[in-house]
């Protein structure tokens, strides 16, 4: 017969009985051990929020899990650590256990009692920082034995005077229900098993991990409850940005116009899902276009929802196109009054082919930069800027806008951008610059397709350089080149 059965059989019903909770010990502690694992990794592989509660949950249950197999014979044969050192590792996770099991509460109570938990945790700490240095310098330790016991019951107490007293019964939330009812039966235990060392009740083996269990049950259904409803929340936000990005999408000009003797190139690339540059364009007839590009402070939906306004609101300057110093005066009254924390930068120009010049106005945006084709290969002081800014949009019902124009070369370039490209930041925080854009444009002899994509490539080279890295703001880019008849 096998000897290892022969043992078992020849056990006495005591031992029997020992071996019976030690092996229940160790089963529970698995169970706990897995379920704060599986919690853990569940955080790490789906980290979407900030939410540490499944955190805290797990780091409870996996350190509860540690000492409880740790003080079972069977698992600490198998260890060829001394008995000491062990015993000290017992002895560090009973002093702060509590720790993670506070900063789970923490997350869940209401606002107006986080303080106090708070303070509870910094008392507990220093609690178990002494209670700990007693037991290394051995001195005190019966006291600091009495104190912890003392300690367990009065925290079980608060937190049971919280959960009656928060608030009134029918306001209470499910969560904080299911924690306290798993923390009444565990204080049931934890109460029981410290009594008995107080000897007030009689002393047997301790029988906290049942009641652990079921509270660590309680807490893994909270702590998945929110972490699965925090999944639903940014999967619904997630699907409101893609709503929020198509209608943008739709706010945008579906192509360019084409008009006999001038070719439009646009590139706008976002930040995020959603943002707040703009461009349109309202088309007089075959020979004359008005142009805007407009940049919303800020970013996001916020940003956005402005830039739909500024879409409305630029459909209705159509009469007076060709007068820009109108159409930015209808723009800031349209706006004005409509949003405290943001303003809108612009741009506007009106072209003329018969005339061959265009009229530029500009409501603190970036200045155009021009161009002439046939000096493509020239230095970049032939690049130059022209600038007619008024106020920014949306800020003063009063604010005035002037204009200037400008005659066009044979072959003229002109670049309408926001401020993202200019604000482009390298590794070493240093912008992209109105210098270097100038720079490259007058050096540029491609065609304005070409240039825009380009100018983009090499803004992408600058801002991300050897760390991938999204740009810091968004960009639109519009490159107008103007062909001399044949």
């Amino acid at each position: 017969m096998n000897p290892s059965i022969c043992l078992a059989i020849n056990l006495t019903p005591s031992a029997r009985s020992e071996l019976g909770w030690e092996l229940t010990g160790v089963g529970v502690g698995f169970v706990l051990l897995s379920i704060g694992l599986a919690g853990l990794s569940l955080f790490l592989f789906r980290r979407r929020s900030r939410d540490f509660t499944l955190v805290y949950f797990s780091s409870f249950s996996i350190l509860y899990a540690i000492r409880l197999l740790f003080r079972e014979e069977i698992v600490r044969s198998l260890f060829p650590t001394s008995q000491s050192a062990l015993g000290y590792l017992d002895l560090t996770i009973d002093c702060f256990i509590v720790i993670p099991f506070t900063l789970f509460l923490i997350q869940i109570v209401e606002p107006r009692w986080k303080n106090a938990l708070r303070w509870l945790m910094a008392a507990q700490l220093v609690f178990g920082m002494t209670r700990l240095l007693s037991r290394l310098l051995h001195v005190g330790e019966k006291i600091m034995n009495l104190g912890n016991s003392l300690f367990v019951i009065g925290t079980c107490a608060l937190i049971a005077v919280y959960y009656i007293f928060a608030r009134p019964v029918k306001r209470k939330s499910r969560e904080i229900t299911i924690v306290f009812a798993g923390l009444v039966v565990f204080a049931l235990f934890v109460i029981e098993a410290n009594l008995g060392d107080l000897k007030v009740l009689p002393r047997h083996r301790s029988i906290e991990a049942i009641g652990l269990f079921i509270f660590v049950c309680c807490l893994g259904y909270v702590a998945a409850q929110r972490t699965l409803a925090k999944e639903e929340r940014l999967l619904a936000i997630n699907k409101e940005l893609e709503i929020a990005n198509q209608i943008q999408s739709s706010i945008l000009p579906r192509e360019v116009p084409q008009l006999a003797g001038l070719e439009i190139v646009a590139r706008y690339l976002p930040m995020s899902a959603v943002a707040g540059d703009f461009y349109d364009f309202l088309v007089v007839d075959e020979k004359r276009i008005g142009i805007l590009v407009a940049d919303v402070t800020g970013h996001g939906v916020p940003a956005a929802l402005i830039a739909s306004m500024l879409k409305v609101a630029f459909a209705g300057q159509t009469a007076h196109a060709d007068d820009p110093v109108r159409v930015l005066t209808g723009l800031n009254r349209a706006l004005c009054g409509k949003f405290e924390e943001h303003f809108v930068t612009a741009a506007y120009v009106f072209v003329d082919l018969d005339k061959f010049q265009l009229c530029y106005a500009g409501a603190g945006h970036p200045p155009l930069l021009i161009v002439s084709r046939g000096a493509a290969k020239a230095p970049a002081s032939d690049s130059r800027e022209v600038e007619a800014n008024g106020l920014m949009l949306g800020l003063f019902p009063e604010a005035t806008y002037s204009s200037v124009e400008i005659p066009l070369d044979a072959g003229a370039r002109i670049l309408l951008y926001t401020d993202g490209i200019v604000e482009s930041m390298n590794a070493a925080r240093e912008e992209f610059g109105k210098s270097r854009l100038k720079k490259f444009l007058a050096s540029s002899s491609s065609s304005a397709s070409q240039l825009a994509d380009a100018l983009l490539l090499e803004l992408r080279r600058w801002s991300t350089g050897e760390r991938e890295r999204a740009h810091d703001d968004d960009i639109t880019l519009l490159v107008l080149d103007f062909i001399p008849a044949p």
